[in-house]
């Protein structure tokens, strides 16, 4: 497996294995909210506003994005924003193709995106994660 940065043709792989990776923190977000505020806050469907979201982070120039690739194909990917005002860095965005969960390419692409954070100079790192006890903000120092 290699990290590598994002190209455009990447973005229908990214879009499609990000559905896939989400789609069990989206059935524990809706188990766990009133259904009425869970559709106010995704009137037309969760998975319209996640491709929306991964499409405006993969074009966004202040974000850096980057893929994981294993056996030349697109099996993760890691979105990074620096909050340079506040040294702090933030793992944006995260998934992992769910045929490829549990082989450790979550930590390498987290690994990966903290070392940037640190070379960049930012001196604190955020994640915020979903799923089952969802959500958890971690903060770590670099």
């Amino acid at each position: 497996m290699r990290i590598e940065p994002y190209e455009d043709s990447k973005l229908d792989t990214i879009k499609s294995l990000s559905l896939r990776a989400w789609s069990p923190v989206f059935d524990s977000i809706q188990k766990a909210m009133d259904i009425e505020v869970y559709h106010s806050f995704y009137p037309d469907g969760w998975r319209v506003s996640q491709l929306n979201a991964v499409e405006s982070v993969c074009t966004t120039v202040d974000m850096k994005v980057w893929v994981a690739i294993d056996s030349d194909s697109t099996v993760g990917f890691v979105a990074v924003k620096l909050h340079s005002e506040s040294s702090m860095g933030e793992i944006y965005m995260i998934a992992v193709d769910p045929d490829y969960q549990r082989l450790g390419i979550g930590a390498a692409l987290v690994e990966f995106a903290l070392n940037w954070m640190k070379a960049a100079g930012m001196s604190v790192a955020m994640v915020e994660t979903g799923g089952e006890s969802w959500p958890c903000t971690s903060t770590l120092y670099l």
